[in-house]
C-alpha cells in the first residue's frame, strides 16, 4: 500500500504536468485549426469515396477467397460506422461504384489518382500535426500510398473473415454464457476502430511515435468516436429538419456532417497523442519547438 504522504508527493509532481498538458493540448488544437482541416478532409473524403471503394472491391474481386466477403464487409461497415441512413448510402454508393466500373482505362486511372489524393491529404495533415521537419522521398511516399491501396483491401477482407469466424465461435459460446455473443458483436466494431487509430497514429507520421502514447490517443479517439456516433444518431433521428428541407437528398448533408465529425475525432486523437509526447515524452519534442507560442509560459 502506498502511504498518504507518497500519494501526496506523486500528485504534486504530476499536477504541473497536467496543467501544462491541458494548455498545450488546447493551444495545439487552436493553432492547427483542426475544424478547418477536418472540413478539408471531409470534402476530399466524399470526393474520393467512390474511387476508393471501387479500387477496394476491384482488388478484392481478384482473390477468390474474398469473393464472399464483399457483402459481409459492406454490411459490417455501413451498419457500424454510418450511424443513420446506412441503407440509402449503401444503395447510392453501390450504384456509383457500378457505374464507375464501366469506365475505360483512362477513367479508372483518374479515379485511382483521386483515391490516392485522399491518402495524401491524410498523410500531410497528420504530419503537419506532428510537426515533422523531414519529408519522405517521393518514391518511398508513392510506395506507401500504393501499399495502402493494394494491401488495405486484403487486410480488410481478412479482418472480416476472422470476425465472422469469431462471431460463430461467440454464438457457440453463447449456449454456455448467455449474452456473450451479443457483447462480442458490440465489441468488434470498437476494436476495429481502436486498431485503425493505433495504425494511423503510429505509422502515418514520419517520425517515431511511442506505442504507449499512440495507444492512449487511440483509446481517447475510440471513446469519442463511439460517443459521437450514438449522439449523432440520436440527433438525426430526433430532429427531422434535414428531411423537411432536403427531402430525398437529405442523405448528402447527413453523410457530409458525419464524415466531418469523424475527422474532428481523428484529429483530436492526434493532437492528444502529440500533447502527451510533449509533456510526458521525457524530452521536448519537435512539436513544442515550432511554433513557440505552443509552449506554456
Amino acid at each position: 500500500m502506498v502511504s498518504d504522504n507518497r500519494l501526496s508527493m506523486i500528485w504534486h509532481k504530476t499536477k504541473p504536468h497536467i496543467g501544462n498538458f491541458g494548455k498545450i493540448f488546447y493551444k495545439r488544437c487552436m493553432h492547427d485549426n483542426i475544424t478547418i482541416s477536418a472540413g478539408h478532409l471531409a470534402y476530399v473524403t466524399l470526393l474520393s469515396l467512390v474511387p476508393f471503394v471501387m479500387v477496394t472491391f476491384t482488388i478484392m474481386s481478384a482473390f477468390p477467397a474474398f469473393a464472399s466477403v464483399r457483402s459481409k464487409m459492406e454490411q459490417f461497415i455501413f451498419s457500424n460506422f454510418v450511424p443513420t441512413a446506412s441503407d440509402v448510402v449503401h444503395k447510392y454508393l453501390t450504384d456509383f461504384v457500378g457505374n464507375a466500373s464501366e469506365m475505360g482505362a483512362i477513367g479508372i486511372l483518374s479515379l485511382l489518382v483521386v483515391a490516392l489524393l485522399l491518402i495524401s491529404n491524410v498523410d500531410k495533415t497528420l504530419n503537419r500535426i506532428w510537426r515533422t521537419k523531414t519529408e519522405r522521398p517521393i518514391v518511398y511516399t508513392f510506395a506507401i500510398y500504393w501499399m495502402v491501396i493494394t494491401l488495405g483491401p486484403m487486410l480488410i477482407g481478412s479482418s472480416v473473415i476472422i470476425s465472422s469466424y469469431l462471431a460463430g465461435f461467440a454464438s457457440f459460446a453463447d449456449e454456455y454464457s448467455p449474452g456473450f455473443s451479443t457483447f462480442f458483436l458490440k465489441l468488434v466494431p470498437s476494436l476495429a476502430t481502436f486498431l485503425t487509430f493505433v495504425i494511423l497514429y503510429m505509422l502515418v507520421p514520419n517520425r517515431r511515435v511511442k506505442p504507449s502514447l499512440a495507444l492512449t490517443g487511440a483509446v481517447l479517439a475510440t471513446v469519442c468516436f463511439e460517443i459521437t456516433k450514438k449522439g449523432f444518431a440520436i440527433y438525426v433521428t430526433s430532429f427531422a429538419g434535414y428531411q423537411v428541407i432536403y427531402g430525398a437528398l437529405a442523405v448528402v448533408p447527413i453523410l457530409f456532417l458525419w464524415v466531418y465529425i469523424s475527422w474532428i475525432v481523428v484529429l483530436l486523437g492526434a493532437e492528444f497523442t502529440c500533447s502527451l509526447a510533449d509533456v510526458y515524452g521525457g524530452k521536448k519534442s519537435d512539436t513544442t519547438e515550432e511554433p513557440d507560442e505552443l509552449v506554456p509560459k
